[in-house]
């Protein structure tokens, strides 16, 4: 074997996807069954991904149609066994309001679980784009430097010297409230964090021997950079984006209960508790106290994954 091609093997030996995959497999599957908060944390992902794409589908009512029954209370826990029976059995003359419905009408239940669709969409979108727009540019501005690198850090620097919550709601604002105009909002948040992350880690990268290996081997900077550095620069962005979809949960509902996330009547989590949140006082707690619960419990399903891998990782 020549010189140059024992340098191509080790290059390619640094990181091969497959050989990852199957080693991490077995691990994976060891650390669930011991880690039992994990695995609680997976759980609690995959519901709401399910929901995402079925909640709709599955709701007893439609989320954005108003019932007769107005602010109804949820049932007592000792009438539920006998709604349930009734469920199961086909005899309840309606399909009871399992959370109560809120002061439209709606059922609070049914909007819960078609919430996820709104939700998780903006989150997923923001936090996938961010992620693979914010390596892209972390892998430029870690791998060349130049006056333009040096000018993309800036306008990172400036944009996150902005508390998060006051930029994404100027943003909204001065787009317009839609779905798509939140996920631009939120791409906008969350991609110099992973610009950041990508660019210190390829700075790191950079003077390893394989990279020296690579450069020798005649490899192109273009391929250096997207087939060798940028995989073994990813685990930190990876790790972030978990953490960084329960934020943006956190960040669409908090738009939308001060009214610049998306418009009434969509199920959405944050606005469910907008709505609900005047009849406090009056004592119907249920319309927006559901709702929080649910967000809560799928944010910290998403925390616990990302504390997972960053205790695995770190």
């Amino acid at each position: 074997m020549t010189n140059d091609g024992a340098i191509s093997e080790s290059i390619d030996q640094h990181f091969d996807p497959a050989i990852f995959a199957a080693g991490r497999g077995p691990r994976l599957r060891r650390q669930l069954g011991r880690n039992k908060l994990l695995l609680v944390g997976c759980a609690i992902i995959l519901l709401s991904l399910f929901l995402a794409a079925f909640g709709p589908s599955i709701a007893p009512y439609d989320p954005t149609a108003a019932t007769p029954e107005v602010a109804v209370p949820p049932p007592g826990l000792a009438e539920w066994p006998g709604l349930l029976l009734g469920s199961i059995r086909g005899t309840n003359a309606a399909p009871p309001h399992w959370l109560g419905t809120d002061q439209s009408g709606l059922d609070v239940f049914s909007r819960i679980i078609s919430a996820p669709r709104t939700d998780m969409t903006i989150s997923l979108s923001g936090a996938i784009i961010s992620c693979a727009l914010g390596s892209l540019l972390g892998l430029l501005a870690g791998f060349t430097r130049n006056r333009a690198t040096e000018l993309l850090m800036r306008v990172s620097d400036v944009l996150q010297s902005f508390p998060v919550f006051i930029l994404a709601m100027i943003l909204v604002t001065l787009s317009g409230r839609s779905i798509g105009n939140i996920v631009i909002a939120l791409v906008m948040v969350y991609t110099p964090i992973f610009l950041r992350l990508t660019r210190a880690e390829v700075m790191g990268q950079v003077s390893r021997s394989y990279v020296e290996a690579a450069r020798a081997a005649g490899n192109r900077p273009a391929v250096i950079a997207l087939k060798h550095v940028l995989p073994n620069s990813m685990v930190p962005s990876l790790v972030q984006m978990s953490v960084t979809i329960g934020f943006a949960i956190i960040l669409t509902a908090g738009l939308s209960f001060v009214g610049a996330g998306v418009r009434p009547p969509t199920p959405e989590w944050g606005l469910m508790i907008s709505l609900g949140a005047p009849q406090l006082i009056l004592g119907d707690w249920w319309p927006s106290v559901f709702p929080g619960l649910a967000m809560s419990v799928v944010v910290f399903g998403y925390a616990v994954v990302g504390h997972a891998f960053e205790a695995r990782f770190e």
